[in-house]
C-alpha cells in the first residue's frame, strides 16, 4: 500500500466506529499498526483516560512496548503521562540525554533498556478535551520529520474524534460503561494471549496477531474470540499459526 492508501485506510477505520459493534481495543491496536507503517517508528502505545481521570494503557504495537507503558503508569512518569496532563505535543525526545529526560529519569532508563533511544508524545485531544495520549518510540536516533509529525497528530485527532463520536452516538451515560468494558476486555485479551503463547511455545506478539487474524477472518469481535479460547469453546488447532 502507498502512504496515501494507508492514510485512507486509517480514516476508514475511524468511520467504522459509527457501527454498533465497534471494538475500541481492536480499533486502537489498528491505529498503532497504522502509525508504525506510516511514520517509520519502532513502536506505538495508546493510553486513554478512565472515568476517574487516570490514564490507562489500552493498546500497544508489541509486548515490550506494552510493558514499558505499564511501567510508566506505575511510576506516574514519562512523556505520555506529561502529555496527557499538559495537552502539549512533545517531539524528538532523546532518551539518552539527561537534560531532556530530567523529568522522567526512571522511565528513560527503562525505555533505553527496552531498546528505545527516541520518543514522541502526542495528545489525543479535541479542542480543550484531552482523553489520552499516544506515544511513538524509535530504536534509532532519528527525529520525526515535520510532515510525519503532522501525520501523527492527524491520526491521533482522527482517533479522538472517532472515540468521542461513538460515545455520543452510544449515549453519554455509556461513556463509563465503554471504558470499563475496554479495561475488562484488556484483561481477557491478555489472558488469551498468554494461553495461546504457552500452548504454541511462541511469543505473545505472535499469539496476539493470530487471535486478531482469526477474529477478522471469522467476522467476530476480538474480545469474543479471546473469551471463547479461555472458556475452551475455541480449539487452538482452529487458529492459523503465524
Amino acid at each position: 500500500m502507498t502512504r496515501e492508501e494507508h492514510l485512507l485506510a486509517a480514516v476508514i477505520d475511524a468511520v467504522d466506529t459509527l457501527v454498533d459493534d465497534f471494538d475500541l481495543i481492536d480499533f486502537l491496536h489498528t491505529l498503532c499498526d497504522r502509525c508504525v507503517e506510516l511514520l517509520d517508528v519502532s513502536a506505538v502505545g495508546v493510553m486513554l483516560e478512565d472515568p476517574t481521570g487516570r490514564l490507562q494503557l489500552i493498546a500497544a504495537s508489541d509486548e515490550h512496548t506494552r510493558l514499558l507503558e505499564l511501567f510508566a503508569l506505575q511510576h506516574d512518569q514519562g512523556p505520555c503521562v506529561e502529555c496527557h496532563h499538559s495537552g502539549a505535543v512533545r517531539l524528538n525526545i532523546d532518551l539518552t540525554s539527561p537534560e531532556e529526560t530530567d523529568a522522567f529519569p526512571v522511565f528513560a532508563a527503562q525505555a533505553r533498556e527496552t531498546g528505545f533511544v527516541m520518543t514522541h508524545a502526542l495528545p489525543m485531544r479535541l479542542r480543550d478535551t484531552v482523553i489520552g495520549a499516544m506515544n511513538l518510540f524509535d530504536s534509532r536516533p532519528q527525529n520525526l520529520s515535520p510532515s510525519d509529525a503532522r501525520v501523527a497528530q492527524a491520526l491521533a485527532d482522527v482517533a479522538t474524534i472517532a472515540i468521542l463520536q461513538h460515545r455520543t452516538v452510544a449515549h453519554v451515560n455509556q461513556q463509563r460503561t465503554q471504558m470499563h468494558a475496554a479495561l475488562k476486555s484488556r484483561v481477557v485479551i491478555e489472558q488469551a494471549k498468554g494461553i495461546l503463547a504457552e500452548r504454541w511455545s511462541t511469543g505473545v506478539d505472535d499469539a496476539f496477531d493470530a487471535l486478531r487474524r482469526h477474529a477478522r477472518s471469522h467476522r467476530l469481535g476480538l474480545t469474543q474470540v479471546c473469551r471463547q479460547l479461555i472458556d475452551g469453546r475455541l480449539d487452538t488447532e482452529a487458529i492459523d499459526r503465524p
